[in-house]
């Protein structure tokens, strides 16, 4: 049995999910205190395999040492982000935000791979930030995309390394061929779909798609 269960955490309230399927588990996104996923997995017994970033923004990446330290699972993010953690918007302190704790990641690369039973398609959508990644699960039905898309609405561009051309082209390229009926999880705010959003999301109005 699987299942997909949303936390928002953190300063900004970040969707951090928890992906489950047959005892297993994964963690996308853990913005803040991860005290309310961990009190889930354990009270259901989960076994945690690992944690996944969409990307290295600080209000994303909060809780990945406190996670990482009770669970001793790896942090998996792609290479080409860790320049933010150079910048603010990365290690945090911007706005007057607390300062990320210190952890180390592992590289995942954009293809296919298998995590906690499941297909995964990793998809490289840069724009947000340079490594955005995209998690797809086509057996789930779900596509995790981290600030690259939202409901009616598309991620910031005017971040260090932000690039909204690059933006556009990796969510009509990756995420638009994606099947209609793929639910999108978005870093903040309400689930959408793949169909929607080429239909009616006003970033992609009078486009070829």
């Amino acid at each position: 049995m699987s299942e997909i269960k949303i936390y928002p955490l953190g300063p900004l309230q970040t969707n951090c999910y928890v992906v489950v399927n047959k005892g297993r588990a994964l963690v996308i996104d853990p913005g803040g205190d991860p005290a309310a996923p961990m009190g889930y997995l354990k009270s259901s017994g989960v076994e945690l395999d690992c944690i996944l970033n969409t990307h290295l923004h600080f209000d994303h990446i909060y809780g990945n040492r406190a996670l990482a330290d009770a669970s001793g699972k790896n942090i998996y993010a792609s290479d080409d982000d860790l320049v933010l953690m150079d910048t603010e918007v990365g290690r945090g302190g911007l706005m007057g935000f607390p300062t990320v704790t210190p952890f180390e990641s592992n590289n995942i690369a954009a293809g296919e791979t298998e995590l906690i039973g499941l297909k995964c398609r990793v998809l490289a959508t840069p724009g947000h930030t340079p490594g955005s990644l995209t998690f797809y699960f086509p057996e789930l039905q779900a596509a995790f995309v981290g600030d690259a898309l939202f409901r009616r609405s598309i991620g910031r561009t005017d971040f260090p390394y932000g690039n909204t051309e690059q933006l556009l082209s990796s969510i009509k390229e990756q995420i638009f061929t994606l099947p209609e009926n793929t639910v999108v999880y978005s870093g903040h705010g309400p689930e959408t779909s793949v169909g929607d959003e080429k239909n009616h999301n006003p970033f992609f109005s009078g486009m070829q798609i």
